[in-house]
């Protein structure tokens, strides 16, 4: 199975922006539902947002008007935007391929990760 590649992210200062790509395969990309999830020093990994095939979306409430997740159908990649960064959104930053399952919460995710992608976001 082709891998989820990441990329984007690094160092930003309060306030900046940053905006992470990931890049599966055509496959992936056509069938399956995708999310970022985060992962702080310390912490749970925890779920940033999520996009279908379709065009639904769902983010956690920690990131709603400040962070944007998008498919991009010519590049074939899902990204996401983030602006207004605290301190609080550092954390490594996973890309991940689930799935729609329905519902409140309804992206299911798998054990299909990317290899993560640094964020730090301090002054």
């Amino acid at each position: 199975q082709a891998p989820l590649v990441e990329s984007g992210g690094g160092l930003a200062q309060p306030g900046e922006s940053l905006r992470l790509s990931c890049l599966p395969s055509a496959t992936v990309f056509r069938v399956n539902a995708m999310a970022w999830y985060r992962q702080g020093s310390g912490k749970q990994r925890e779920l940033v947002a999520a996009i279908t095939p379709g065009g639904s979306i769902m983010y956690a409430d920690a990131v709603k008007g400040r962070f944007t997740i998008s498919r991009d159908s010519e590049k074939k990649t899902v990204d996401l935007q983030m602006n207004s960064l605290k301190p609080e959104d550092t954390a490594v930053y996973y890309c991940n391929a689930g799935f729609y399952v329905g519902g409140t919460n309804w992206y299911d995710g798998s054990d299909f990760w990317g290899q993560g992608t640094q964020v730090t976001v301090s002054s």
